[in-house]
């Protein structure tokens, strides 16, 4: 039984010990590409910074300088994408807002957005002000604190114990399931928001998923749609307006 506890304790200790190695790289080779971009280098900057994006690590500060590497080579398709990408990963930070509409400003499509619900906004962006994990730790503490004084209400024999328990348990019980709510919306935000930039220079809507389809409009690179279906090589995208159609899938990165 000890030995295999040793084991564990071997497997957790190297567990960390990789985790804080690839931090300590990650952070090097961010250092190295701000470097570069300081100097004017923003080619080697931005292949610094997509390499350890494709590695996998994700902050808002890498993909907001892979946005601007991005914009100072004047290629505002995927800086667009980078700065949404970054909204996601932290939407209160003015510099990622102000860069973003700076890029957007640079696109040729200007569509007249249908107004959205002013508590779905609410909604998401609350769910994004902390990341997943944080809205689940929230979740499962509060749930704790709840079982703890609804304890206090079933065993406590004085009167306003037993109604401060109880209350401050439903409290509880309500917060742990608002907190849940807000950690599934971030996750399917951050990971499969259904949003996407248009990449290429310019694309025409079809009716249909297929060549011969009818041309229903035409949009250009750096416009944001919403992303439906995926039918043989094609995705139904809706414009900010409302306007729906088909495209090919290289012709558009999702956020």
């Amino acid at each position: 039984m000890k030995r295999k506890s040793s084991y564990v304790l071997v497997i957790l200790l190297f567990t960390v010990f990789l985790i804080n190695v690839r931090a300590q790289e990650a952070g090097e080779k961010f250092s190295q590409g701000v470097a570069e971009y300081s100097t004017g280098n923003y080619k080697e900057a931005l292949q610094l910074w997509l390499d350890l994006y494709n590695s996998g690590y994700r902050s808002a500060s890498l993909d907001y300088n892979i946005g601007n590497a991005y914009f100072k080579m004047n290629e505002i398709p995927n800086s667009i994408l980078f700065y949404e990408r970054a909204y996601l990963l932290k939407p209160s930070d003015e510099n990622i807002n102000y860069n973003l509409e700076i890029a957007r400003s640079r696109t040729i499509d200007k569509f007249k957005a249908i107004p959205e619900l002013f508590f779905v906004k609410w909604f998401d962006f609350i769910s994004l002000s902390l990341n997943g994990n944080t809205w689940s730790i929230i979740s499962i503490v509060a749930f704790v604190l709840c079982l703890a004084f609804l304890s206090i209400y079933i065993y406590s024999t004085g009167y306003r114990t037993k109604v401060t328990g109880f209350w401050i348990a439903l409290i509880m019980f309500f917060l742990s399931i608002i907190a849940i709510s807000f950690s599934w919306q971030n996750r399917t935000l951050v990971n499969d928001s259904h949003k996407a930039i248009i990449v290429a220079p310019q694309v025409s809507g079809k009716s249909s998923p297929d060549n011969s389809g009818t041309d229903l409009f035409v949009i250009h690179e750096g416009t944001k749609v919403t992303i439906g279906e995926e039918v043989g090589g094609w995705y139904e995208i809706v414009l900010s307006d409302g306007n729906k159609g088909w495209v090919p899938v290289n012709s558009l990165n999702v956020i």
